[in-house]
């Protein structure tokens, strides 16, 4: 039987990119109840309308600000996948406690409440932004794992399962390049560009989707799994994007520039997802890495085993061979993004 078979689901930040497809993915587990927090109204009417009328899904507005709010979304709760964030790295410079708010005190909210309504296991969605950060966004999504982490070792006789799940950026997701790019290239151009030697991890939603249910099934409280990605430059992917949707347009690939503009606030060339730091306590587990507690857990059950091979450098977007402009076009194809 599935893991997710006859439980009772909260996804909190269910109207984003990874939580409705959460919502989608987890529906064909055959649930008995799955409940979508998020404080986007509209988000949340949006996604009632194009999943239809399946009564098994409940609609909640509220924030994860809120304890209260939480609290009650959480009774009677079995999973929980807390996707709910501030994801924007620039504007959380500019914006720093509203980060906090959300993404350390939101998930702390929502682990509490997991605890005090004996939740069966809950995983914390994080990003790549959070492996040795720079920036306000990625330091709150950091400690927004340590709290998780933490959790196992506060809380009591409840036997609820802490864990998270760490992958790189989401094809098409919202204040992505891909719309972005797609946009500049609808006006003419043209394409800017942060810097072109930069690179990402990149993968589509329901992929990250799929490895973040898998995560749920293997984990046994402690752990940060990190999804296995490709890796793609910047300028390759504006490339791909004009030589892909320009013609769509009704322009000549040759007709949209690019420009360079620089890096943003908080933003670096190169991303990790696994830092020199966390080098001695990752284990390579086939189609994703875990992370093992860093902190003492008296008990702690490992998910690895005999074929869980230990790693040997930092995993970062510069050492994985890039995607080509034709790997990439492809990807996004099949992705229909």
């Amino acid at each position: 039987m599935d893991s997710l078979s006859g439980k009772n689901i909260l996804i909190t930040g269910g109207c984003g990119t990874i939580g409705s497809q959460l919502v989608r993915q987890t529906l064909d587990k055959n649930p008995s109840v799955i409940r979508v927090l998020d404080i986007d109204e509209e988000g949340l009417f949006n996604l009632k309308r194009s999943i239809g009328a399946d009564r098994s899904v409940r609609y909640l507005q509220g924030d994860v600000r809120d304890r209260d709010r939480v609290e009650l979304a959480m009774e009677n709760i079995d999973v929980v996948f807390h996707a709910a964030a501030l994801k924007h790295v620039s504007l959380s410079e500019y914006n720093p406690f509203e980060s906090i708010k959300t993404n350390v005190q939101g998930t702390q909210n929502v682990i509490r409440a997991a605890i005090e309504n004996g939740v069966n296991s809950l995983v914390t969605i994080s990003t790549d932004k959070s492996s040795n950060p720079i920036s306000v966004m990625g330091a709150t999504k950091l400690l927004g794992e340590r709290l998780t982490i933490a959790a196992n070792t506060y809380k009591g006789s409840q036997d609820t399962k802490f864990s998270c799940v760490r992958f790189g950026n989401v094809l098409g997701s919202s204040g992505s390049v891909i719309p972005i790019f797609k946009q500049q290239i609808q006006t003419g151009g043209p394409v800017t560009v942060t810097d072109p030697n930069m690179t990402r991890f990149v993968m589509p939603v329901r992929d990250a989707v799929k490895l973040v249910i898998q995560s749920h099934s293997r984990a046994t409280g402690g752990e940060v799994f990190v999804l296995k990605m490709p890796t793609v430059q910047v300028k390759t992917i504006a490339e791909a994007m004009i030589s892909h949707h320009a013609p769509k347009v009704g322009f000549d690939k040759d007709d949209i520039s690019t420009e360079i503009v620089g890096t943003r606030p908080g933003e670096r060339t190169h991303e990790k997802l696994i830092s020199e730091d966390e080098v001695s306590s990752a284990y390579d587990v086939g189609d994703m890495y875990v992370i093992l507690p860093q902190i003492d857990m008296p008990g702690y059950d490992s998910v690895t085993d005999s074929t869980g091979d230990s790693i040997q450098a930092a995993y970062t977007s510069d050492d994985p061979e890039p995607m080509s402009q034709s790997e990439f076009i492809e990807l996004i194809q099949s992705s229909n993004v």
